[in-house]
C-alpha cells in the first residue's frame, strides 16, 4: 500500500515525538507493510528535515543551454533555402550534441 500525504505527516510527527524507527511504525500500523519505502521516507526526513521535493533536486537540463539552442536554430535555419541539401533532425542533434527530441522542441517552439 502506498503512503499518502496524511501518512507521511503522521510518520513525521511520530518520528519527531517518539523517535520511531521503521519497525516501530510497522508495529503501530500493521496494514502498511512497506518496510523499504518507510525506511526511505525516514531517511529523507532525517537528512533534509522535510518530506517535500527540494528545489534543484533531480536531473539537470543540459540540452536547454542558450548556446545549444542557438546552434540548433542556426543549423535548422541555414537549410531553409537549400533544395535537396537538408539535414535531418537526427543529424542536427548529433552535430549539436543534444537529443533529437530537444532539436524537435527547439524547431517547434523556439522558431515559431
Amino acid at each position: 500500500m502506498v503512503f499518502s500525504e496524511e501518512d507521511k505527516h503522521v510518520i513525521k510527527f511520530f518520528r519527531q515525538k517518539k523517535h520511531y524507527e521503521a519497525k516501530g511504525f510497522l508495529k503501530e500500523f500493521p496494514h502498511k507493510s512497506r518496510y523499504r519505502r518507510l525506511d526511505k521516507i525516514i531517511r529523507k526526513l532525517d537528512c533534509t528535515g522535510t518530506l517535500k521535493r527540494l528545489p534543484g533536486s533531480g536531473r539537470p537540463h543540459t540540452a536547454q543551454t542558450v548556446e545549444k539552442i542557438e546552434e540548433a536554430k542556426t543549423l535548422a535555419l541555414s537549410q531553409e533555402n537549400l533544395l535537396q541539401a537538408h539535414c535531418t533532425q537526427r543529424q542536427n542533434a548529433q552535430d549539436v550534441g543534444i537529443t533529437q527530441r530537444s532539436v524537435n522542441r527547439i524547431v517547434k517552439e523556439d522558431l515559431r
